[in-house]
This record gives C-alpha cells, structure tokens and sequence, in this order.
C-alpha cells in the first residue's frame, strides 16, 4: 500500500541539517572501489536506497562490502569482477543501470540487469548505442531499450570518439567506465558540461584522464587503466540541499543552513537561479568546506534554460519557487524531464497547479504564473508517482504553504530516507 504524509505548514525554521552522502559520488566510489584491487574505504557513503542497489550490486560481481565503524569498506577482487548467476536488481536507480552498464562492457559473460516499474520505462538505449560502438552487446526492450537489460561483455573493448546527443552525466560516465578497459583512448565530447564526479575520481584514483572545456561544452579523454584503490570521502548531496534552499526561500520566517556540501559548478546552478529570483541564498566556504544559507525572501520570476542546470534534476523544486514568486517564469528545453523516474515535465504542471498557481506548457518549455507568496499556496493533495524528488518538491510546497498530503512518500527511501524527520527538525 502506498504511503500518505501528511505536512503542516510550519510557523517558523530555523537550524542547520546535514544532507545524506551525495548519491553521483556514492555510486562512483562503489564502483571504482569494486574495480580495484584490494581494500578501499568510504566514509559518508548515501544511505539511500538507490546507492544500496549499486552496494549490492558490486558484492554479487565478486567485490566484498562490508560496515566498518560508521565507514563502508570495498575490497575489489584482484583478479577483477566476475559474471553472476544472479539477476542484478537495479531497483529504482537508473545511474546504477547506466554506470553498470560501462563497468559490465568489459567483464566476460551474461549479465542480467532489471529495475523496478519506474526504472524500466527509462531509455537505455543512451548507453547501449556507444556501448555497442565499443564492441559490447546490450539487449532491451523495445524501441528504446528499456530493462530488463542482457549485457554481454567483452576482453576485446575498443576506444570511440563519441559526442553525447543529450546532456548526460550517466551516460558520459558509462563510455568512460568501458573506456579503462578498451584498446586505445576514449573520448567523450559535450555540448553543454555535466557534472565531473567521473573524471575527477578516475584521476583521484590514478587512471590517465583529461578534460577540456571547449565552449559551453567538454572534451574527456580516457587511457586504459584499472583504478587504484583509495580512500573516498563523500560530502554531502547538492541536489538534496536545493530543497532546503527553496525552503528558506519562500517560506515566511525561515534562516536555514545545509552544511559540507559539493559545490562544483555543475550541481549548484540552482542558487544561481535562485539568486536571479531575487533569493538570500549563498554558498559559503569555511575551512575548504562549503555550506549553504538561505532566508527568507521575495521572489520574482526568472526564465532558466536547461543547460543551466545539466541534469534538470531540480527543475521541480524551483518550479514550487516560481510558484511563490511574483510574475510568469519560464523553463526552457526541458524535455529531458519527461524521462526521470517519473515525467516531471508533467509532475511539475500537476504540483503547480495544485498549489493553486497557472501553469502550461508549449512544446518543451513550462511556463508558471507565480501567485507572489507561498502563503497564498492551497492545502493540496498530491501523488508522488513513485518519484522522490516530487515528493520532496510536495513536502516543501506545503511546509511553506498550507500544508499538504503527500501520496507514495514512501519513495523518499531511494534518495533521502530521513528526510521528513529533517524536515521536522527545523521547525
């Protein structure tokens, strides 16, 4: 049975949170762990469910994870990961199924990757294509190659040069990933820069990797090369913070901190939009670790384009932002929502509206008229759709407004599972 929260509207918030491991980073360190040889640790590793999926995942190709005081310890099998009898269940996760799906080009046999209802209507074909180029075998479903997913890998991997047709971390990473173990360098070019967890932790771990900016673009080169094991520090999710910094934002009598966060260029465009809105949010780095704040504010409305924010992954948050800011905002070439873990193009236009402010679409760009408070917000209900960043989006829509009840909460698990608890906390 699906899980109802019911959110009140709080009077006041005030404090400091820590957010969970950032999941980008989570991943990658399993991943990278579990292609090394030999012992490595990761501290502040997500607890999410999507990352424990991957975590699973990696234990059934031959890597031992085990708890260690608070820490994660990974220790890769010398002689490299292993085919499994075993179905690999991605879950919810679809930077699991992507990434693997570089890591898995290159391990000989069978592998048999499925994910949850959500997971399997995400196109895969985004890394079977490049895969393929490389000499791997990726069969799905349909048109778009949706899971479940074979994998058939291969020693003989060649390098490509490949120029991704939609802006896509995961799908960067799987082509690099593929690339540690093909015969000649791989390169990866980018229209419009996504994050750089991959490139930064391959060269953290020692494999020969260069990246350059050409325009507003990315060209990344990858020699072949096994990672080296290490020490991996996870600091907090960016994408989970972009909550709190709404929050703050538009709620009536808020002062509000995330703490330890990454802040690379690419994963916090979202305070600049919310700067332009006319946002008291900043990120502040004290001691080489960065922060964010945030307060109470008047928002006025904004246009934002999605290379302002790669993976479009706050876009529904900030739609609740310009729903409580003054005028007509407008998200421009968002098409890329429609294939999330739900089609947050269409979520977003169903939240909006049910706060009580317009909304429409025009091909691929969303247009909000802001109602100039989050007060004037309705109590509203609203499902989820197995989405947890439309839950979160709910959930801070009706802490700032009149409160909501927010249908499939539950889902929060793959991401952020206390989140409600912090949520209460601030109050």
């Amino acid at each position: 049975m699906s899980d109802t929260q019911r959110v009140e509207p709080a009077e006041h918030l005030r404090g400091s949170i820590r957010v969970p491991g950032d999941k980008s980073t989570s991943h990658r360190a399993l991943l990278l762990s579990g292609l090394a040889s030999g012992k490595s640790v990761i501290s502040g590793l997500s607890q999410g469910h999507d990352v424990k999926a991957s975590r699973t995942i990696i234990n059934q190709l031959g890597a031992e994870v085990r708890d260690d005081d608070g820490d994660v310890v990974v220790v890769g099998p010398e002689e490299g990961l292993r085919a499994s009898r075993e179905v690999l269940d991605c879950e919810n996760s679809g930077t699991s199924m992507r990434l693997l799906c570089g890591v898995l080009a290159h391990v000989s046999g069978e592998h048999h990757l499925i994910g949850d209802a959500s997971l399997s209507q995400r196109p895969m074909d985004r890394v079977a294509t490049p895969l393929a180029l490389m000499g791997a075998t990726i069969r799905g479903q349909g048109e778009h190659c949706t899971a479940p997913l074979t994998v058939s890998g291969t020693s003989t991997l060649h390098g490509i040069d490949f120029l991704v047709p939609h802006a896509s971390a995961q799908v960067k990473s799987a082509i690099l990933l593929a690339g540690l173990y093909a015969q000649g360098e791989t390169i990866v070019r980018e229209s419009v820069r996504t994050r750089t967890a991959t490139e930064d932790m391959l060269r953290t771990c020692g494999v020969d990797v260069h990246s350059t900016n050409v325009g507003s673009g990315r060209v990344v080169t990858v020699r072949p090369g096994r990672p080296q094991r290490r020490h991996w520090r996870v600091p907090g999710d960016p994408s989970q913070a972009a909550f709190f910094a709404v929050l703050a934002s538009i709620h009536h009598d808020a002062t509000l901190e995330v703490l330890s966060l990454d802040a690379s260029a690419e994963r916090v465009g979202f305070v600049s939009v919310l700067q332009r809105m006319g946002a008291r949010v900043e990120l502040v780095e004290r001691s080489g670790v960065t922060a964010l704040r945030g307060e109470t504010s008047m928002l006025h409305a904004t246009e934002v384009h999605a290379h302002e924010i790669p993976s479009v992954d706050e876009v529904p948050v900030l739609s609740v932002a310009a729903a409580a800011a003054n005028g007509v905002s407008v998200f421009r070439a968002m098409d890329e929502l429609r294939v999330k873990e739900s089609n947050r193009f269409e979520g977003s236009l169903m939240l909006v509206r049910a706060l009580g402010a317009k909304a429409w679409a025009e091909g691929d760009d969303l247009f909000i008229e802001g109602l100039g408070s989050a007060q004037r917000f309705q109590d509203f209900t609203f499902d989820g759709a197995l989405d947890h960043r439309m839950v979160m989006s709910a959930a801070v829509a009706g802490c700032a407004g009149r409160g909501a009840t927010i249908q499939g909460a539950e889902t929060i698990t793959s991401s952020y599972p206390t989140f409600f608890r912090d949520l209460t906390l601030l109050q």
